[in-house]
């Protein structure tokens, strides 16, 4: 059984979750709290094994309230905020919160239930989460470490495009890959499963704290060196060859689509166009999108790159690629950078 505390002070918020979340078998909700300083008392008494969080409240905010749990008890949180901007949500992240999801029409909105399938399937992927690797990484993501890889060089230019692909926990592990790789003579793109709109945030803020040209990507829009392309929320990205560029084609999901963006997707059409001349890195995230197209890149001598279970936050999609036999490097969050610049520098 899952132990869930509900936090938000919306009185019609907190019982709205609270009977979302006890709709499943699985899921019982231990208490509800109506901001930080309660929360604390809740978190404390009960111990819960999951935490949805608003992030504007009254007395302590939400903000306030994952420094501390991340410092004296972590516990997964998942953000439910009516805030969309990239201080708020993207923040979270960074203080350790495990996923987010936006509430519908405002901080109090009868739509709230529209969330339901999502917040269940968050809340309970918990068991899949590595509390040990995500409090590690809260307590050493500003140390400026950077590791040395061991994965042997490629001849120069033999690079021509690296893809990325993860689910929960990605874009603190992305902003930290970014901020720690050099810049690079081939272009970046990135899957990150993630709605519409907050692609475009994360974009803008990596773009801001990073070295790199970092932007959503458009459709037809050519892919440069030196640059980062994050694939919309709810489209499709694939990755097609215009003579000696590469191109980015950007088109509407459909209902049958388990992920968009996809991953396999993403990895199948650009193992197409750059055949061994890809370098394909799955990082931490539940599932198992991107396991199937790891096996035909490396079918087509592109060159693999799965994080390891030391530095997972969720092993899903990278324990799954393992599985598959096609990973060529299976290395912790902070080895990745100097893996991606030795295989493309050469």
């Amino acid at each position: 059984m899952i132990k869930a505390l509900v936090v938000d002070d919306s009185a019609y918020n907190r019982v709205t979750i609270a009977r979302m979340l006890q709709s499943a078998p699985d899921i019982d909700v231990i208490g509800t709290a109506v901001n930080g300083e309660d929360a604390i008392k809740q978190v404390l008494k009960h111990q819960p094994d999951v935490i949805t969080l608003d992030l504007e409240m009254p007395v302590m905010d939400g903000f306030a309230f994952l420094r501390w749990l991340m410092q004296n008890r972590p516990t997964a949180v998942i953000a439910v905020s009516s805030r969309s901007s990239d201080k708020s949500v993207f923040k979270a992240l960074e203080l350790g919160a495990l996923d987010f999801i936006a509430k519908p029409g405002g901080r109090v909105s009868a739509r709230l239930e529209e969330i339901q399938s999502d917040l269940l399937a968050k809340v309970q992927l918990v068991a899949e989460v590595r509390m040990e690797n995500l409090r590690r990484r809260i307590n050493g993501q500003n140390d400026g470490a950077r590791a040395e890889s061991k994965v042997p060089e490629l001849a120069a230019s033999a690079i021509e495009l690296v893809a990325v692909g993860c689910s929960t926990g990605g874009p603190p592990a992305l902003q930290r890959v970014f901020q720690a790789l050099p810049l690079l003579p081939v272009p970046i793109i990135v899957a990150q499963h993630m709605p519409p709109t907050f692609t475009r945030l994360f974009a803008d803020r990596v773009n801001r704290l990073t070295k790199y040209d970092v932007k959503e990507v458009s459709d037809g829009e050519t892919l440069n060196g030196g640059s980062v392309y994050v694939a919309p929320g709810g489209m499709q990205t694939d990755v097609e060859r215009d003579g000696e560029r590469l191109r980015a084609r950007v088109s509407a999901a459909t209902p049958q689509d388990l992920y968009a963006p996809s991953v396999d997707r993403l990895f199948e059409s650009a193992s197409h166009s750059c055949g061994g001349r890809l370098v394909a890195v799955i990082m931490t995230g539940m599932g198992d999108d991107g396991s199937k197209a790891m096996r035909t890149v490396r079918e087509r001598g592109g060159k693999t790159i799965a994080e390891s279970a030391d530095t997972a936050i969720i092993f899903g999609m990278p324990g799954e690629a393992i599985k598959t036999g096609a990973v060529d490097h299976i290395l912790p969050l902070d080895e990745i950078p100097a893996a991606i610049e030795r295989l493309c520098r050469g």
